[in-house]
């Protein structure tokens, strides 16, 4: 994938090029999988990576099971790509979890390994993923982040520390890539309509008339709209765009009403 400028009475086409490859990880459901799909659908090149099976992966893909917070596993995957396809253009850490409870009741644990997922498994995504776009001079480091990078929610604190890091961790490596030709940006969706939201608001961790009425639209915003996002970023049309945090949420954070 190149950043090549079109001539000036072209206009950028808003999707990656085919022949894109991708590498995501969280994707065997939920935004990694509905962005996996997403590209592949137009004609990209899809590395699946995630600790669960990837079910029902199509013909062509490389499935590859591993830790996020283990840089030797991350680097297999991404060695497998270059073996295969010769690098990566699109590198997405996406992989989290959430862990909703009050605070006092957070064991050590458990803010551990969210720390450990959500933010220090996106440096290692983006460290490895980093390496070979920089010495080819081009790509797109994208992060998922949340909505709760910016706003605060109680029984949500080791969330919020970690996708406040990773939206700060997306602007400093903005900064420092750019000139080498690498962009990055992060994605802050708000609740989207997942396996995950469904169990959290299945164990009264999260309140669904709270969320509908703080949301403008009155509703989940849907995986497919966030990879929406994503294919634009990963476009042409987007080269500009870096250093950006992304709120994909149907308004949720705009909305200052209780």
């Amino acid at each position: 994938m190149t950043e090549a400028m079109p001539p000036e009475d072209v206009t950028p086409s808003p999707l990656p090029p085919p022949g894109t490859r991708l590498l995501v990880t969280g994707a065997a459901q939920g935004i990694g999988r509905a962005v996996a799909d997403a590209f592949h659908a137009r004609g990209a090149r899809v590395c699946a990576f995630d600790l669960s099976p990837v079910p029902d992966a199509p013909a062509g893909w490389i499935v590859a099971r591993g830790d996020v917070t283990r840089a030797a596993d991350l680097e297999t995957a991404f060695a497998r790509m270059d073996a295969v396809w010769g690098g990566v253009d699109v590198v997405h850490a996406n992989a989290g979890i959430s862990a909703n409870k009050p605070t006092i009741e957070l064991s050590e644990e458990e803010w551990r390994r969210t720390i450990d997922i959500n933010l220090t498994g996106a440096f290692l995504t983006a460290q490895a993923g980093g390496r070979r776009m920089l010495a080819q001079g081009s790509g797109l480091l994208l992060f998922t982040a949340s909505l709760y990078h910016a706003v605060g929610g109680a029984g949500r604190a080791g969330y919020c520390a970690s996708k406040g890091g990773v939206a700060n961790l997306a602007r400093a490596l903005a900064c420092e890539w750019a000139e080498q030709g690498v962009r990055v940006n992060a994605l802050a969706p708000g609740y989207v309509e997942t396996a995950l939201v469904a169990d959290l608001l299945a164990r009264g961790r999260l309140d669904g008339a709270a969320i509908h009425h703080r949301s403008p639209q009155r509703r989940l915003v849907q995986p497919r709209e966030v990879a929406a996002m994503a294919l634009f970023l990963a476009s042409p049309a987007a080269s500009s765009v870096n250093g950006a945090v992304v709120s994909v949420d149907g308004g949720w954070t705009a909305n200052g009403a209780p």
